[in-house]
This record gives C-alpha cells, structure tokens and sequence, in this order.
C-alpha cells in the first residue's frame, strides 16, 4: 500500500507529465510532509518555473522546493549583454511598464531586475517578460513598490477583497500591516486559496510586501 508521501510524489509526476510546456523526463520528485522537491535539469527557466507552477497546482502540497537546474541547448547560449539588451527591449515593449523605471543587471545568465513601480502587477509583468527569453539561467525581481496610502486604508481594501473572493473562506485569514508591508495568516484548505489570498493583498495600491503565513489544512 503507497503511502501518502508516495501517492503525492505519484500525483506531482503526473501533473508534471500532463503539462504540455514542461518536459518531466529529466525532472524528479520526491515528498515529505507535503513539501515536495524537484531535481534534475530542465532546458529553460521558463521550464523551471512552469514546473514549479504545476508541482503547485497539486492538491495536498504545502510547499515546493525548487533544486531543477537549468541546463541551456548550445545554440540557446546567449552573452549577458544580449541577453540584458532583450531584457530591456522586452520590458520596454509592455505597455504596462512606465518605461526607464525598470532597470536590468545580467551575471552568467542570472538576470536582475531593480527601481520602483506603482502596482505589484507591474513587479510580475516584468520579470513575466524576460522569464521566457532564450540564455537565462534564472530572474531575481528586486523592483520595489511606491507606498500610496496609509495602513488602516490597506488592512480594509484587502479584507473587502478576501470576502468578494468567491474561493477564499475570508472569515479564517487574518490580515496585518505595518507601513506598506502586509502579513497574512490564518488556516486555507488548499493552496490555490493560499495564492488567492495573497493575490487580493498584492491588487492592493501601496502594498510593496506580502508575506504570507497562511496554513494549507488539506
């Protein structure tokens, strides 16, 4: 009889397989306590992440640990000026992007992003950007957000946000902030709940930090 650890190391390893933009042949999984591992090797970042986006999609996991390294095809190999060049061209073309306010910094294939922006969807929308081009290794998003309103203002937008979400039970998320940072803690059934959560804190104007504490019961 599989134990549970091997039944969600089972169920990783099909969502992995059915998933069309990732290749799980090189990929391995194993469990513990609803934290689940990847290893192996992958060709792209964008791979990568799309493997750990999956492993998250899985009902019972708590958490991923992301070990799958990203091995690039010859002819994928790009120097850190192309690849910090196709960066900035490809945030520049983002009309959700104010332009120069993102700045790119590129070592042995690691790309950087720095400055400041208005809205968390911006943050994501730039390193969603350059996630996907040719030569890079991995994406540190270090952009910042502009406080726009007090504290009292943000603890009440996002608590209204949490009880129109049709897939958060609001009742058993507590929300806190200091200064523009915001904590979210509670018990969720599962962890799309948990990003639900975190996602109504981050559609927040203002809010620079989520740090999400939220429990997923199973």
């Amino acid at each position: 009889m599989k134990t549970p650890a091997l039944d969600l190391q089972q169920e990783v390893t099909d969502e992995l397989e059915f998933d069309p933009s990732v290749s799980a042949s090189d990929i391995g999984v194993s469990s513990s306590q609803g934290i689940v591992t990847l290893s192996g090797h992958v060709g792209t970042y964008a791979e990568r992440y799309a493997a750990e986006k999956a492993t998250l999609r899985v009902a019972g996991v708590r958490g991923v640990a992301n070990e799958i390294v990203v091995r690039l095809p010859g002819a994928d190999e790009r120097t850190d000026e192309e690849i910090a060049t196709a960066a900035l061209a490809a945030i520049n073309w983002d009309a959700t992007i104010p332009k120069n306010h993102v700045k790119v910094t590129v070592a042995a294939g690691r790309v950087v992003l720095t400055g400041e922006l208005d809205w968390h969807f911006q943050r994501y929308a730039a390193e969603r950007d350059v996630r996907h081009l040719r030569g890079v290794r991995s994406v540190i998003n270090q952009t910042t957000i502009k406080p726009k309103v007090s504290t009292v203002i943000v603890k009440d937008k996002i608590q209204s946000a949490l009880l129109r979400s049709a897939e958060v039970d609001a009742s058993k998320i507590n929300v806190s902030t200091k200064d523009n940072m915001v904590t979210l803690a509670g018990t969720v059934r599962t962890w799309a709940e948990k990003v639900d959560a975190a996602r109504a804190a981050w559609s927040v104007p203002g809010v620079a930090s989520v740090e999400n504490h939220i429990s997923v019961s199973g």
